[in-house]
């Protein structure tokens, strides 16, 4: 008779029925058997020193390797900590898995250690949640928790382990546990929708195509090159859907980042969304109210919020462009292009001439461009702050798939997750540089985490963008009610480098422009988790700034 406990047969299933290959986690006695079954079934663990850390870490490792990530967390302050992480993949539509301590099950109300009711908590940021009471039944319960998180529009879903089915022994045989993978599916629309669209598509003299995280999920990246290489349609991707095509490619205005969309939406008679939520970021479709909308989304309810849709297509990205290209006509709509970037290309002339000449103090954009210079396009950026988000996001390029990302930026706005996700790119891209650019207020979140990078040896170069303030606070106080009230905005100079030498790993304090590119060659040189922080310009507002004080302000 062959036993198995509890703990056991999670990683079993984990390892043998999903194929994963990392867990992100931190220690505990709820979760203790489940950690040991990692290490008898070959699982990799990556243990971080504050649970939100994990969870974004296993966030993180969705968008770098296309499948779920997992996270394993401790009961009552571990499964607390780790809430803004599930948030956040909640709102980024992110496939998470988390597994959960929990107080044992025969000390309900008994005041038990860690006792609270976390699936009441949870609720409201997850799919899917449940408590599994039967060591037999772990596999049906993960079984179903991969399914839910990638089915449909992907997110996080949270499972409840108890000590006492996860330390106690079951026979193997009396379990039964799946044979297969978690296979994903999708529906697809009909026809006469298929050419509504088509017909719009084919009318329209000024088309854009937005793409978002609903095209990198979809693993689509061909089929939108073939559809805009057809039509001639200019497209730019977003969130997580950028670099599922190089931002190189012909067809793209990612040149011009979120200002070439801006300046392309008020000019479209059609825009083609294809996996994006027109939430306030993109004005809640409101700044193209006279184009035709053509709406591709895994989620039906999508399709018509906050902008009605002419045409409305609910389904895999991918799969409903395979069936659209071939209906459409072939069209040189070259001069509109050509029209597009020369509009967008106005707005840029001062941050590109920002770019290209040095300053004192140095300017962001230059920061940004420097560090491109150095490190080139076969690299993975990860961009953390505020005004930081848009300068990285703008300035950076990379010709990889989720190559530059940018998680402060999304619906959640949480700054703190650019180690994290820096440090999640690294493991998921070992052989590639990580580069994270970091706000100073923002990298004091999660700083702490490069004890985890030093310890499992994870060489990101973080170069700290340091204006001394939590810049895009302190720039809207500024605006709203005047640079002499500013408060709780200002951090001052630290020397976030010394404490990752202090940690073991390598660091550079830079002032002036032109130590900016031998700092960062001898960081990147020094192959060690490293940190090169930048004295930058305080005085310098992005754009993004100014969007967000006035998204604040209009009441």
């Amino acid at each position: 008779m062959s036993q198995i406990t509890g703990g056991h047969l999670v990683a079993k299933y984990l390892k043998e029925i999903e194929g994963v290959e990392a867990v992100f986690t931190l220690s505990g006695a709820h979760i203790e058997n489940i950690l040991d079954g990692l290490n008898e079934f070959g699982i990799r663990s990556v243990d971080v020193r504050h649970e939100q850390a994990a969870s974004m870490m296993a966030h993180a490792w969705s968008l770098y390797t296309g499948k779920p990530g997992v996270c394993l967390v401790t009961a009552g302050p571990g499964f607390t900590n780790a809430l803004t992480g599930i948030a956040n993949a909640f709102l980024d539509n992110a496939p998470l898995v988390v597994l959960c301590g929990r107080h044992p099950l025969r000390d309900d109300l008994k005041g038990a250690l860690q006792e609270m009711n976390q699936i009441d908590m949870v609720k409201s940021v997850v799919k899917w949640s449940a408590t599994c009471h039967d060591i037999k039944r772990i596999p049906e319960y993960l079984s179903i928790a991969f399914r839910q998180a990638v089915e449909g529009r992907p997110g996080p879903v949270f499972l409840e382990l108890p000590p006492d089915i996860l330390s106690i022994a079951v026979d193997l045989k009396s379990v039964d546990i799946p044979k297969r993978r978690t296979l994903k599916t999708s529906v697809t629309p009909v026809k006469e929708d298929l050419k509504a669209a088509a017909k719009l598509i084919d009318q329209a003299k000024r088309p854009l195509l937005i793409g978002g995280s609903g095209v990198g999920f979809s693993e689509c990246g061909k089929q939108v090159a073939a559809f805009a290489e057809k039509t001639g349609i200019p497209f730019a991707l977003l969130n997580n859907g950028r670099g599922a095509l190089p931002d190189s490619h012909p067809r793209s205005i990612n040149d011009g980042g979120f200002t070439a969309v801006m300046a392309a939406l008020p000019q479209v008679d059609l825009v083609i969304i294809v996996g994006l939520r027109l939430n306030w970021v993109m004005e809640s479709g409101q700044t193209f109210p006279d184009a035709k909308v053509v709406r591709i989304d895994i989620d039906p309810t999508e399709i018509d919020r906050n902008r009605t849709s002419d045409v409305g297509l609910a389904g895999d990205a991918g799969q409903i462009l395979d069936l659209l290209t071939p209906m459409v006509a072939s069209k040189d709509r070259s001069q509109w292009e050509k029209d597009l970037r020369a509009a967008y290309g106005a707005f840029l002339v001062t941050e590109r001439e920002q770019r290209e000449t040095p300053s004192y103090p140095i300017h962001p954009n230059r920061l940004v461009a420097q560090i491109q210079k150095v490190v080139g396009e076969d690299a993975y950026y990860v961009v953390d702050g505020g005004d930081t988000s848009y300068y990285g996001s703008a300035g950076f390029s990379s010709i990889h798939k989720a190559g530059v990302t940018a998680p402060a930026s999304s619906l959640l706005g949480c700054i703190g997750t650019g180690v994290p996700f820096a440090l999640a790119a690294k493991i998921a891209h070992p052989n590639k540089p990580v580069i994270l650019l970091n706000g100073d207020g923002s990298f004091g979140f999660n700083g702490m985490e490069f004890d985890t990078a030093v310890r499992l040896n994870i060489p990101i170069v973080c170069v700290v963008n340091n204006d001394c303030a939590w810049g895009m606070i302190k720039h809207a106080q500024e605006m709203s009610i005047g640079p002499e009230r500013c408060t709780c905005s200002e951090l001052g100079t630290r020397h976030y480098e010394k404490m990752v030498e202090a940690l073991g790993g390598y660091g550079e304090f830079v002032e002036k422009d032109e130590d900016i590119v031998p700092a960062l060659k001898r960081a990147i040189e020094s192959g060690k988790p490293a940190c090169v922080n930048v004295m930058t310009d305080c005085t310098a507002v992005s754009p993004a700034t100014v969007v967000f004080y006035q998204t604040l302000s209009d009441f």
